[in-house]
């Protein structure tokens, strides 16, 4: 199968590629490139790929391909908060004109990075894919209404699905540090504290990077007919974890390290429960394998092997201040578009 992935050059693209080339499909990227340099370790095998603003892909880009893989988006919700009207602009309206140029191109799989944080404040108990919908941040009400409209665009020639990732963990090649695992793990190996700004209580679900992509290249062969316009969560019932656990779990890896919960930041209404039981029984052959205990201990085995440092953890690989870097260098105007555009790779 041809794909096109969005955000090749990116935390999660970094990793999926590979995985879905070793299932046998030819992978085309399509990225902005703002995140190609922040490497942590080698850089990995980009696949040939466009580098353009997802506001400005045009049509001529998605011809020829059987599916699109949309992971192209501003994560996460500091940066949407930052930035409201940008984060909508891109995350929702340019991936909603992605999904049409797509369609007008013949494109018939649509696979969308959603995200488990539009169930928002969900309590204790366990929620699934027919749970309300309470985004609490653009960044997750952008996912929701992009979800909408893409089931409104289907029809029997242009398929989506919507996979709704639990929090994402693990090394890439292409390191994020502002994510919760990853950041607890580089901040109890610099710092020697597993420092938390919330009380701790909130319930997050994880899911290792490696997993994500995994549930991708399931989604792209199973039968269409099955899968048209479906919901899943991406994850796994065990790593349903409250945030004070996953700094515990941390602190028990990284040695003489101790958790620090300051609450400085007062109680988080992000938090959700999730069940995972739909996309096992849609997609017999996923297992997701990694539990939070295996993803902190690669986590700090590859910050020692790659020598992470502090400024690169607090800057390079955190999406914020890497696009306030870029902004004032005028690697970026302020409107977030790239001075480079139209620059083939790979």
């Amino acid at each position: 199968m041809r794909v096109l992935v969005t955000g090749d050059r990116g935390y999660l693209g970094s990793v999926m590629v590979p995985i879905l080339r070793s299932h046998g499909h030819e992978i085309a990227g399509l990225d902005t490139g703002l995140f190609a340099d922040c490497l942590l370790g080698p850089r990995p095998e980009d696949p040939p790929g466009t580098t353009v603003d997802l506001r400005d892909v045009t049509a001529d880009l998605l011809t020829g391909f059987d599916a699109v893989v949309h992971l192209a988006a501003l994560s996460n919700d500091p940066l949407g908060s930052f930035s409201p009207q940008i984060t909508y602009d891109i995350n929702q309206h340019a991936s909603v004109r992605l999904a049409q140029l797509a369609k007008e191109a013949g494109v018939r799989r649509f696979l969308y990075a959603s995200t488990c944080s539009v169930y928002g404040s969900a309590g204790d108990g366990l929620v699934d894919e027919t749970a309300s919908l309470r985004p609490l941040t653009p960044y997750a009400e952008s996912k929701v209404r992009v979800e909408g409209s893409l089931v409104d665009m289907a029809d029997s020639h242009f398929s989506p699905v919507f996979l709704r990732n639990a929090t994402a963990f693990g090394y890439s090649p292409r390191l994020r540090a502002d994510i919760v695992l990853n950041n607890l793990v580089g901040s109890a190996l610099l710092t020697g504290e597993v420092r938390v700004l919330s009380d701790g209580t909130p319930w997050r679900p994880l899911v290792h990077a490696q997993d994500i992509a995994g549930a991708f290249a399931s989604a792209l062969t199973a039968p269409i007919d099955k899968i048209h316009c479906a919901a899943y969560n991406v994850g796994h019932e065990d790593n349903n974890v409250t945030v004070r656990e996953i700094a515990e779990t941390v602190a028990a890896v990284v040695p003489d390290s101790r958790v620090v919960i300051t609450g400085e930041s007062g109680p988080d209404a992000r938090s959700y429960r999730v069940d995972f039981s739909a996309i096992r029984a849609a997609f017999p052959d996923y297992r997701p394998s990694w539990s939070v205990a295996d993803g902190a201990a690669e986590l700090y085995r590859r910050y020692r092997e790659f020598g992470l440092v502090a400024g690169d953890f607090t800057q390079k690989f955190t999406r914020l201040a890497r696009l306030e870097t870029l902004v004032a260098r005028g690697s970026l105007d302020e409107t977030l578009r790239p001075s480079r555009i139209g620059v083939t790779y790979g």
